[in-house]
Order: C-alpha cells, then sequence, then structure tokens
C-alpha cells in the first residue's frame, strides 16, 4: 500500500469528481472533492495537500486562478484535468507551473498511473537525502531546504523545475538533451514530444532572469540539449 497522500479533487462535475476520487482511493490515496474554485479555496487555505487534480473551466474562481495562487503559495504538484484541448491553453498551464495536463476524455489507467509518477517525482524532490548546498556562479541549490536562490533571494520553483536544476547543477558540464531530462525527472521514456521540456526550461530561465537579469545560467546547445552556461 502506499503512503498515505491527501490529494484535492477540483471538479464540478460531480460524475468525473467520483470517478477520480474512486481512481484516488483505488491508489491507496486519500481523497477531497470540490465542486468550484470558492470552495476549493477554502480547503487550499484550511490544510496541506500532496496534490491538487484541477479542472480549469469552474463556477466561482476559474482554474487558472486557482493554479496560480497554488504555484505562488508552494510546490504542491498539480495535474490540469480539462476538456479544452488547445495546445496553447496546454502551454500557458505548463508555464504557469502545473505539472502533467490530461485532456477529457481520459483512460483511468492513464490517469492512475500519471498520479502515482507525479507522486513519485514530487518525493523524490523533497526527500532529496543529499545535505549539501550547490553553487553555479550565484545560483544556489539548497538540498536540505529543496529551495534555491540568486544572491540570497529566493527563486521560487515547482517541484519539477527544481529537480530539472537540481539534475544540472550536479553534472555542471554534462549536456542535456531532451531525452536525458525528460527520463531522468519524469521517470518515463521520452516519446519525442518537445513541449513538456521547453516549456518547463523556458519557465527556470525566465524565473532566473528575473532574479539576475545581468546573468545567464543555462544556455542551449543548438541540436543538442541544453547545459549550464560557464
Amino acid at each position: 500500500m502506499n503512503d498515505l497522500k491527501n490529494i484535492l479533487i477540483i471538479e464540478d462535475d460531480e460524475d468525473i469528481n467520483r470517478l477520480l476520487c474512486d481512481i484516488i482511493g483505488k491508489n491507496g490515496y486519500s481523497s477531497k472533492p470540490a465542486y468550484s474554485g470558492t470552495e476549493a479555496l477554502i480547503y487550499l487555505e484550511s490544510q496541506n495537500w500532496d496534490m491538487v487534480l484541477l479542472d480549469l473551466m469552474l463556477p466561482g474562481l476559474s482554474g487558472e486562478e486557482i493554479l496560480r495562487k497554488v504555484t505562488k503559495e508552494s510546490n504542491v504538484p498539480v495535474i490540469i484535468i480539462s476538456a479544452k484541448l488547445g495546445t496553447q491553453t496546454k502551454i500557458d498551464a505548463l508555464r504557469a507551473g502545473a505539472d502533467d495536463y490530461i485532456t477529457k476524455p481520459f483512460d483511468i489507467e492513464e490517469v492512475s498511473a500519471r498520479i502515482d509518477s507525479c507522486l513519485r517525482r514530487y518525493r523524490r524532490v523533497v526527500n532529496v537525502p543529499i545535505t549539501n548546498q550547490i553553487y553555479h556562479k550565484d545560483l544556489m541549490v539548497d538540498t536540505d531546504a529543496n529551495k534555491a536562490s540568486v544572491n540570497g533571494n529566493e527563486v521560487k520553483l515547482t517541484a519539477l523545475e527544481y529537480e530539472i536544476l537540481f539534475l544540472m547543477m550536479s553534472s555542471p558540464k554534462k549536456v542535456f538533451t531532451k531525452a536525458n531530462l525528460f527520463e531522468s525527472v519524469w521517470n518515463e521514456e521520452f516519446c519525442g514530444d518537445d513541449n513538456t521540456i521547453n516549456v518547463h526550461m523556458s519557465n527556470i530561465r525566465s524565473k532566473l532572469s528575473k532574479a539576475n537579469s545581468d546573468e545567464e545560467y543555462i544556455e542551449t546547445i543548438w541540436g543538442v540539449g541544453y547545459r549550464l552556461k560557464t
């Protein structure tokens, strides 16, 4: 049995919400349904969660507003489950900090596997056994606190963004292909979809640039991948 995890399901369709609760229960986790953005906000502010499953089209606060709030205030993993199929919508959600995006109608086994996979990634991040600080220029990753900072100022990263940065800083001279990054961080076989890696890498670069616009930390090796810029 998996360690009990508390997962908030924010979905206004009662049948879909109930189905997601069933999936989560069969995976050995605890679920809490919320049927509007306003109701979800109450639960988000009243207790801690290990994961959020989030629909985008909600009464009250929109899913996009909830996503911004969650990623701003925590590094809790968020999986979007939405009927919105547009590529730009998916990219916007990933840029805003979502860890995964599943479109409706969905396959029950796929949702189950993605929840497990996302929680495994998150556990690896929050339970990094190395007690150390890794430096690159004025960028520091604190593996005790699972945080990154530039010139002593914390850079707010999602769990996936942190793990990508941690991986690259652990091997500062290595050129990471997109397949390297995806298979190491997502723990799944890379199927050639560049969008996911591109969006997360863009998010990391943007956040580091905001922290210090005069410095470049990650460079693109065209046709190969990424590495830390010396």
